[in-house]
């Protein structure tokens, strides 16, 4: 069994803001009978215990999600330290954290500076992007407090980087994103495209939120972003990039392209051939398929029932991760692009080909927009890097072609 990615959601889908554009929150309703969404200290020592076991490499990672998991406090965090400790038997342990960044103060930047926490933090954009979708339980904006908890993790000198999700409006805006993003001090940036489906009434679990095919009624939500768009929003931001920041900013995107190019597996699971080595774990020990396939019929089982190295190597796995693959449509499988993309999430693959094939990803046009006006900036890294030099050498090569002849 190769490594595998877990990402714990140590409260499950609880979270103090209500982001209007949040495919996890309704996974509440899957727990009805739940009078807690918090781990339990059985649970938690069960999982630690297992993943350490199950991973072959000498350093492993903990991914903590949500829901919020600063909601749960630090001795939450103390205490699983405490066992990591007990079991990690040589291994290095380390610990990433995603959070809104709503109730990060000096307590939580203390602690997450002194135990190298890398801390993954929630920003959409400058204030009138960011607020548009992304409020509390009252529907207030949040900007502002994100900012707060941000400032604290620069005072305390906490590794971080920023996740911006991007959706039908701030797309529109690719360098105020971008220059606000650098302007924070982010130095390391990912964009995630937001894609969700909306059936006109829930499902039996109170799902709003289907399954791709799921239900033939779905209509994507109006605050995904649109395909073309995305693919214009990563090329305005790439032209920037690649002309002045190659050298200093971190762009996830732009460096899994360049993986594609230089012919190595893609790192992020969206465009490698296959997936199925990045799960997701509920509060009490469920196991799912991924995070974006949260639904009954994707559970793996439960790691105080079954290992949880058997769950991830389990058929049902397998078949899940192959799918990526083996449902590809022709379409996909002829195209230029292919290498660079792979069809895309499976939770994006929902529309028709021209041909009437099931399997094309909704975001097919703007990945082949970005992909198409990039290949020869990566053309030119994926040489440089070969050559032993680094890649970011491409941005006097891009500035040149701005000037006339």
């Amino acid at each position: 069994m190769p490594n595998f990615h877990v990402m714990t959601k140590p409260n499950g889908a609880v979270c103090n803001l209500d982001c209007t554009y949040c495919y996890y929150l309704e996974k509440e309703r899957l727990y009805p009978g739940a009078k807690s969404f918090r781990m339990t200290d059985e649970v938690l020592t069960s999982f630690i215990r297992q993943y350490i076991r199950a991973q072959s490499a000498p350093v492993v990672t903990f991914a903590w999600h949500g829901g919020e998991p600063t909601l749960l406090g630090i001795p939450f965090f103390e205490r699983a330290l405490e066992i990591q400790a007990r079991y990690a038997k040589g291994k290095t342990i380390e610990n990433a954290f995603q959070t809104n960044g709503v109730l990060l103060d000096d307590k939580w930047g203390e602690f997450l500076a002194k135990n190298k926490f890398l801390i993954g933090i929630s920003i959409d954009g400058p204030e009138e992007l960011h607020d548009v979708y992304r409020t509390n339980k009252g529907g207030r904006p949040t900007h502002s407090q994100v900012m707060r908890g941000l400032r604290v993790l620069q005072k305390h000198g906490v590794e971080f980087n920023t996740l911006s999700v991007v959706n039908r409006k701030n797309s529109y805006q690719p360098l105020e994103v971008y220059h606000f993003l650098k302007e924070i001090g982010s130095e390391f940036i990912q964009f995630i495209p937001i894609v969700e489906q909306l059936a006109s009434e829930p499902d039996e679990d109170g799902i709003r939120m289907p399954k791709p095919y799921a239900n033939p009624s779905s209509k994507v939500a109006d605050w995904s972003v649109e395909p073309l768009q995305y693919g214009i929003f990563l090329q305005t931001i790439f032209d920037e990039w690649v002309r002045h920041d190659a050298d200093k900013i971190y762009v996830q995107m732009f460096d899994v392209a360049l993986q594609s190019w230089l012919n190595f597996v893609p790192s992020l699971c969206v465009f490698a051939p296959t997936c199925g080595n990045a799960m997701a774990m509920e509060h009490n020990g469920d196991l799912y398929s991924c995070d974006h396939f949260v639904y009954p019929e994707d559970k793996l089982g439960n790691i105080m029932e079954l290992p949880l190295a058997k769950l991830a190597a389990s058929p049902q796995q397998f078949e899940f991760g192959n799918a990526k693959r083996d449902t590809l449509p022709a379409q996909c499988r002829n195209c230029d692009y292919r290498f660079a993309c792979n069809g895309g999430c499976p939770k994006h693959r929902f529309l028709e080909t021209k041909d009437g094939e099931p399997g094309l990803n909704y975001l097919c046009e703007g990945y082949m927009h970005f992909f198409r006006h990039a290949a020869p900036y990566m053309e030119i890294m994926a040489n440089e890097f070969r050559l032993g030099r680094s890649p970011a050498n491409v941005m006097p090569w891009a500035r040149k072609k701005d000037t006339p002849a």
